[in-house]
């Protein structure tokens, strides 16, 4: 549903959830996950400024003050450099579990932005909700970055090259691909997992991880599934961060002798995903499941096509 000439008075979006870094793309490559995500309805109000008047679904304590809440940082910035003329009233619910890695907080502020958008007489381009969106999320993570916004907005796998200028480019993934997402019931602060990890990286890993980047790449823009699975591997930040998830080591070896293409942490962590054919998917997420089963660690696990809409408006009025 598009806007009215003059916008529409309220509007909800539905954001859906990413998989940040996918291994060997730090801060610049996520994908949409369209099995879950939030939902974010905005109202226009006469009284400048942006409340937030209810949030519920899986996290419920988040902070209500539009500054210290990743939707209401974004709308903030969204009114600000659009010298708005009337006031927002949010209500989000969280589809997403908090510090899940399976981007989270940047569905909220992506949810917000497009259904604000949708109350806009001259809505405004996708790169300009990025930008306003990118405000938000680093209220989570202390940081700009657009790993898991881009693909929320966007939809599919995305390349996003920038801060200050944000070239946003969609990968295409060979069709019969599918990725397996294991999300641990436990939680894990992106502000944490960023904090542990070091400052500098070693010659050899630098170039290892660039073939690896450029390889994946490659691979998914030419349908080689072989240069897929031999650059999916993450030699910089997943060994940093794999002791924040019991048992990943032996999740990962399972995925992989089960078929995976490769395996991974999703984002920040906790969440795990694999790529895999989809003639193995199943083998795959049954690996997975197992070997968290060995490690006495609940999960919860979805099998996800790469074809994604991004986020949208889902209803107005």
């Amino acid at each position: 549903m598009g806007p009215s000439p003059a916008g529409l008075g309220r509007a909800t979006a539905f954001a859906p959830a990413s998989v940040g870094n996918v291994a060997i793309g730090f801060d610049i490559l996520g994908f949409a996950v369209d099995a879950l995500g939030d939902r974010v309805t905005v109202a226009r109000r006469a009284a400048p400024g942006v409340t937030i008047s209810a949030i519920t679904g899986t996290s419920t304590d988040l902070p209500l003050e539009p500054e210290r809440n990743t939707a209401g940082r974004a709308l903030l910035a969204m009114g600000a450099s659009l010298a708005l003329d009337f006031g927002l009233d949010m209500r989000i619910e969280k589809g997403i579990p908090l510090g899940s890695g399976l981007g989270g907080s940047a569905a909220s502020a992506v949810g917000a932005v497009v259904a604000a958008n949708a109350l806009l007489a001259a809505p405004c381009s996708k790169l300009e909700l990025l930008k306003f969106a990118m405000e938000g999320e680093a209220v989570a993570s202390g940081s700009l970055h657009v790993d898991n916004i881009a693909p929320s907005l966007f939809g599919g796998l995305v390349l996003t090259v920038g801060i200050d200028h944000p070239r946003v480019k969609q990968i295409p993934v060979p069709p019969s691909v599918r990725a397996i997402i294991t999300h641990p019931h436990m939680f894990l602060s992106t502000k944490q997992a960023r904090a542990i990890l070091r400052r500098s990286v070693d010659l050899s890993d630098f170039v290892w991880q660039t073939a690896n980047l450029a390889g994946f790449i490659s691979g998914c823009y030419t349908n080689d599934l072989d240069m897929i699975r031999a650059s999916l591997e993450d030699v910089v930040i997943e060994p940093q961060r794999q002791a924040l998830i019991p048992g990943f080591a032996d999740v990962r070896r399972a995925a992989l002798d089960a078929g995976a293409l490769g395996c991974s942490i999703s984002g920040a962590g906790p969440a795990m995903f694999a790529w895999a054919l989809e003639s193995r998917a199943e083998a795959v997420r049954a690996a997975m499941q197992g070997e968290f089963a060995r490690h006495g660690v609940q999960i919860d696990d979805w099998i996800v096509e790469f074809a994604s809409l991004g986020a949208r408006v889902i209803g107005g009025e």
